[in-house]
């Protein structure tokens, strides 16, 4: 038996990327397709976006992991995911898997090990996000060195008329910016920044031959010669924690974090010790180690701009992305190349 499954049109939540845990509406209870009906079974890791539902709806069938029968399990090829996690467990009841297709960029949420084991392809949103990623963080990064949020909560306070003007925050033009990742995301940023007459300077696993700007090996050194470090990089073994005392000492109390990456970039309770004890001038966030927890320290901060992982959500966006998840399973089902496969 199969499931059409689709959430309930309402405002995203706070941890999400497309998919999330929305409360349910059951729209038809499917009995197993007749034989004439060729159309692949796709698993779901969770419920589909409404959109997705409807453009998915005439190409395939589909079941909820959580409530598959053996008969779905056995039958699965490919499984549709957001950012709950994938575990080896949930990929070992999927006996025919061969492809896991992400509707996010990232894909910390899946255990590669086991993909890798099992010879399984693993696809992400490829640069659908990568333009609102890219217009999000400037927007972030603009936003804590004017002091916008907090200029925005004095003047509804009623304190421009009771004690005058606002005080002088930091010019955005001019200033070292360094971007952790130059990819899909941190080069869109280069290129807004430059625009700004920001001096953009990269960090990444290895140089960029194409890339205009220069690149430095420790990410301690980008640091210490950038007025914003901007992090658009992956959450992997090895970037975990890596914005952690160290950098943001070298980055000074006048320096400004941005994180449109993955929260787990950033050593969250050194983040805050650092903001509380002056250690940096002040932070853009936008993700966060266990969303959607925010350290409570944070809330107080008038020289924090904080977000609730929607960098990559706009309209737009998800219009881009249902296109990548459909050529993907597009391209898989009728043997042509995938989309926008990760190297594993």
């Amino acid at each position: 038996m199969a499931w059409l499954l689709v959430h309930q049109p309402r405002p995203l939540s706070p941890n999400h990327q497309l998919l999330d845990s929305y409360p349910l509406l059951l729209i038809e209870k499917m009995a197993a397709p007749p034989p004439a009906d060729k159309r692949p079974l796709v698993m779901l890791a969770q419920p589909l976006f409404p959109e997705f539902a409807a453009a998915l709806a005439g190409r395939y069938r589909f079941a909820l992991l959580a409530d598959a029968d053996a008969a779905a399990a056995a039958e699965a090829r490919a499984l549709l995911g957001g950012l709950p996690p994938v575990t080896a467990q949930h990929l070992g009841a999927l006996p025919a898997l061969e492809l896991v297709a992400c509707t996010s960029v990232g894909v910390d949420h899946v255990d590669l090990d086991a993909c890798r084991s099992r010879g399984l392809s693993v696809t992400n949103a490829g640069a659908a996000f990568a333009a609102d990623s890219a217009d999000y963080a400037v927007g972030l990064l603009v936003a804590v060195l004017r002091r916008v949020a907090a200029a925005d909560a004095y003047v509804r306070s009623g304190r421009w008329t009771a004690d005058g003007d606002y005080p002088l925050a930091s010019k955005v033009s001019g200033k070292r910016v360094g971007i952790v990742g130059l990819g899909n995301i941190g080069s869109r940023v280069a290129r807004r920044l430059a625009a700004f007459g920001c001096a953009v300077s990269y960090h990444s696993r290895s140089p960029k031959p194409s890339a205009p700007y220069p690149f430095v090996p420790a990410l301690r050194d980008l640091a210490a010669g950038s007025d914003v470090l901007v992090l658009s990089c992956a959450l992997t073994d090895e970037t975990k924690h890596m914005v952690n005392r160290d950098v943001m000492e070298a980055l000074g109390k006048g320096g400004v974090l941005v994180n449109v990456g993955r929260g787990g970039l950033v050593d969250e309770p050194e983040l805050v010790r650092c903001l509380t004890e002056g250690v940096i001038g002040g932070a853009g966030l936008d993700v966060y180690e266990n969303e959607p927890a925010v350290p409570p320290e944070l809330l107080a901060m008038d020289n924090v701009v904080l977000s609730d992982h929607r960098a990559v959500l706009t309209t737009e966006s998800i219009g881009g992305v249902l296109q990548v998840v459909i050529a993907n399973l597009d391209a898989f089902y009728s043997g042509r190349p995938l989309v926008s496969p990760v190297e594993l």
